[in-house]
């Protein structure tokens, strides 16, 4: 139904969308997941041509929108967008918001609008307050009316643009339940979201969005409980990453140790589970580093935000070196009480052929 061919979007001062090229089927329901800033909101808005795009073309159902001949307004009845923010007129009861469009765009009659608004309504669990006016309703409550307003035009795309993100969190539940009954009547339906557990329920298919383009494309499955790409895996993990680098013996590890402290605070990590990435990162480095003929460390600690404990991973060039094998027995006892479990492995392809892992234990136990 649409095909995108290496879409771009610049600003003067940025680039939200650097080259897309995608291809999404009828009935495909996707959610579109990232950080902040990478150009979900702005991919919506070129398909729906409230953004022109720099370059690229958009074709829908074999006709190029992005070509300045297309009546835009003849695509976007095929098209409806809900907003972060409802967009409802304020002057106008409930029902007058959904009956506009239908009849000033469909030239519906006023009956026939009437009747399939109170329908709408009724779908949307809010038949009663058809004749309230929007400051008269919750957040949660206007958002499902501007969802029924989208359906009145009885539209094949459907675009939600984080249509939960302004909501009170106890009004999200009550919007996500529309747009689930929504994704089972077969209409293509795209979602940019931060809802991580609505994305995997929804979806037939997820873009995860990254540096202006659709860096993983596949199903909740895939991205979810087995993303293909490294990048994928930290966010739906909810993971903080810190990288370090070590390149001689003399390497600041003071420094290092300065900017581990920093990391932690940033990331709300208690004081005594900081205390212990930094022994981790300290005792393994000392053990380590010295049984190395040329040192070349990449040392990254992953910390989940959602399980609360973190990983540190070091990997290395050179020969098979296994510090789970040293005869240095109290340094690996100090090692062992900080982490739970040490993991090793050999990649000989690898340009860093050591990989030791260190799953940090969250208890105060030092063996």
């Amino acid at each position: 139904m649409i095909r995108i061919e290496h879409l771009k979007k610049e600003y003067p001062n940025v680039t939200p969308l650097k080259d897309v090229t995608v291809e999404i089927n009828d009935g495909d329901v996707i959610s579109i997941i990232g950080p902040s800033g990478t150009g979900k909101s702005t991919l919506l808005r070129c398909i729906n041509q409230l953004e022109k795009p720099t370059s690229g073309k958009i074709f829908v159902d074999g006709l190029e929108i992005t070509d300045p001949k297309c009546d835009i307004n003849k695509v976007r009845r095929k098209m409806g967008m809900v907003f972060q923010s409802f967009n409802l007129f304020g002057h106008k009861t409930i029902i007058e918001n959904i009956m506009l469009a239908p009849m000033d765009l469909l030239g519906k009659s006023k009956q026939e609008a009437y009747d399939t608004g109170m329908k709408l309504l009724r779908t949307v669990g809010l038949a009663e307050k058809a004749l309230n006016y929007p400051d008269e309703l919750s957040g949660g409550q206007k958002q499902r009316i501007a969802i029924a307003r989208t359906l009145a035009m009885d539209p094949d795309v459907i675009l939600l643009d984080e249509p939960t993100s302004a909501l009170d969190p106890t009004m999200v539940g009550e919007v996500q339940a529309v747009i689930r009954d929504l994704a089972k009547t077969g209409k293509t339906m795209m979602i940019v979201t931060h809802e991580m557990n609505f994305a995997k329920a929804i979806s037939n298919r997820v873009f995860y969005m990254e540096n202006g383009g659709i860096y993983e494309d596949g199903s909740p499955e895939q991205i979810f409980d087995n993303p293909k790409r490294e990048n994928t895996r930290r966010f739906v993990r909810r993971l903080k990453v810190l990288e370090l680098n070590i390149e001689s013996r003399d390497y600041d590890f003071i420094g290092m140790q300065g900017q581990i402290e920093v990391w932690c605070a940033k990331n709300q990590i208690s004081p005594n589970y900081s205390n212990r990435i930094q022994l981790v990162f300290e005792e393994t480095t000392n053990l380590l580093i010295p049984l190395l003929k040329t040192p070349k460390v990449q040392a990254v600690c992953e910390y989940s935000s959602e399980t609360e404990l973190a990983v540190w991973t070091f990997s290395y060039a050179g020969e098979k070196v296994d510090i789970t094998k040293t005869e240095d027995e109290i340094s690996l006892s100090v090692i062992k009480g900080l982490a739970g479990s040490i993991d090793y492995e050999w990649a000989e392809n690898e340009e860093l052929q050591n990989c030791l892992k260190l799953n940090i234990r969250s208890d105060g136990i030092v063996s």
